[in-house]
């Protein structure tokens, strides 16, 4: 990708040692940007970040911890400046998918999804905005949403409502950032082929292929060159939008029950 506004920066991707949040963080090293990855397991983040660097040990460095705890967040944004000195871009990946019935879902799962869908993105965002103002420099945030964020889905009440409110949440931040040249938007994935939708249902790609106007599964490659469009100099004038990266799902897709 040769979007401007990339090379020597300095990224946090949380939720990155696999998936797309992986993709974002390997495009963004390739741009020339230096990342600090995040997962909350140690081990997967630390492979992650050595297969992203190649033998090149400087451009990727992994942070384990979780991201909904707001010691962590600290944690991350201090090591991060300590390692590189700065922080430009945060892309706030790491989230839980719960699916379950409204009607029985219990608080300690609403919890859950709560504290790292939308206060780890919240409180990474608002510790990083202070670091980038104090630096005075251009900074741009990329919050991931989701396709069930823009249009209801099955068992998915929950979850669907904090990925609605990331969208809000650029919103916002982009009227209140904006003045400190912060730009804030989110990108909304449909279905997206990764290693965990492939363990959690059998013949996903297959399955969303025919639901998908456009005929095919995504790939985490789709959603993260929309992020590293949506960070770069190219769209420093985009603020507070959602792109869906979906296919067309949330225009005219179908649902798993419309295929029989």
């Amino acid at each position: 990708m040769n979007y401007s506004g990339i090379q020597d920066k300095v990224a946090i991707v949380t939720g990155a040692g696999e998936g797309i949040g992986f993709s974002v963080a390997q495009l963004l090293v390739k741009a020339g940007a230096q990342v600090v990855l995040n997962d909350l397991d140690a081990e997967k983040a630390q492979r992650a970040a050595e297969k992203i660097n190649g033998g090149n040990a400087t451009a990727c460095l992994s942070f384990p911890g979780d991201a909904s705890v707001i010691d962590t967040i600290n944690a991350l944004v201090d090591f991060t400046i300590e390692k590189f000195g700065k922080v430009n871009f945060i892309v706030p990946n790491a989230g839980i998918t719960l699916f379950g019935s409204f009607l029985d879902f219990t608080p300690d799962s609403f919890q859950k999804v709560i504290d790292l869908n939308l206060k780890g993105a919240f409180f990474l965002a608002q510790r990083a905005a202070k670091e980038i103002i104090k630096q005075g420099d251009r900074g741009s945030m990329v919050f991931m949403s989701s396709q069930v964020g823009i249009q209801a889905y099955q068992h998915l009440t929950a979850y669907g409502m904090t990925k609605a409110a990331l969208r809000m949440m650029a919103k916002n931040l982009a009227y209140v950032l904006g003045k400190h040249q912060i730009t804030a938007n989110a990108v909304a994935p449909g279905a997206t082929l990764t290693e965990r939708t492939a363990k959690e249902q059998p013949d996903y790609e297959g399955i969303w292929g025919q639901l998908n106007p456009n005929n095919r599964v995504g790939t985490p490659e789709d959603i993260a060159k929309t992020v590293l469009f949506l960070l770069s100099e190219e769209a420093s004038h985009i603020n507070g939008q959602t792109i869906p990266v979906d296919g067309g799902w949330t225009v005219g897709g179908k649902y798993p029950e419309d295929i029989h």
